[in-house]
């Protein structure tokens, strides 16, 4: 496996799954290890296009919203009943209380069944884990329930994703310098006084004001297409802006 940090979209779409078009998620290799980071409706299957789900060295979910983390579910019966045993637990790097509602999915108070194929590790600010030469640093976001945004880095390059987010300091800050930034633009505009998603326009400026090399938009929601959040990102951004595809790659 390359050490060379890389991202592949295996799903953008906001807030349901489309045709060919899952929910949030993605697979990130580099320094030997592999992680799912969030998982949306449908990209269990995505994931298994591009590797061996008992492989994986760790998922990562931004928070528990259904489209970030629904197919944690589909992964249970994978891994726990489908023939895709892995050879140990899972770390999953998941927002508190990720197990019991994964659990209630099976009408379970316990989640002891869960072990023998995830390892439930909560996130916090601050956090940083490894993976083989993989870093990743998570940073609490401004949204409606607890969600982070990541921070992956391997050998010099860096990574940065938003999850679900508002315009917030700390969103900057966990961007600054990196070479690519997936960023959501959910909303064509904000509605009043709430600030829990990004536009395109607030993705761009958080690129700008962050300094980063290149930005990946994702998670465009219904009153947007890709393509026009991308234009409007971009003029914002004032630098390298793409769109991010289901099933491509993106060397870091």
């Amino acid at each position: 496996m390359t050490s060379d940090l890389a991202l592949t979209v295996l799903g953008t779409a906001s807030p349901h799954p489309g045709p060919d078009r899952p929910s949030s998620g993605y697979l990130l290799r580099g320094g030997g290890a592999e992680v799912w980071v969030d998982a949306g409706f449908g990209t269990f299957a995505e994931l298994r296009r591009h590797t061996d789900p008992a492989r994986i060295d760790a998922v990562w979910i931004s928070h528990l919203h259904a489209d970030h983390s629904a197919d944690l579910l589909a992964a249970v019966y994978g891994l726990a009943y489908g023939g895709l045993t892995p050879p140990a637990p899972i770390p999953v790097h998941a927002p508190a209380g990720c197990a019991q509602r994964l659990a209630g999915f099976f009408g379970r108070p316990d989640t002891d069944f869960l072990s023998g194929v995830f390892d439930f590790r909560p996130l916090y600010d601050g956090q940083t884990v490894r993976h083989g030469g993989l870093s990743l640093t998570s940073t609490a976001v401004v949204h409606d329930v607890e969600a982070y945004g990541l921070r992956a880095e391997c050998a010099g390059r860096v990574l940065a994703y938003s999850g679900d987010s508002g315009p917030c300091d700390a969103l900057t800050g966990l961007a600054r310098g990196a070479d690519l930034f997936l960023c959501e633009a959910d909303i064509d505009e904000h509605r009043e006084s709430e600030r829990v998603h990004l536009t395109p326009e607030d993705a761009g400026d958080t690129a700008r004001r962050a300094a980063v090399r290149a930005l990946l938009v994702t998670h465009v929601g219904p009153a947007l297409t890709p393509e026009a959040a991308t234009g409007r990102a971009a003029s914002a951004f004032g630098g390298p802006t793409a769109t991010a595809r289901e099933g491509r790659t993106y060397t870091v």
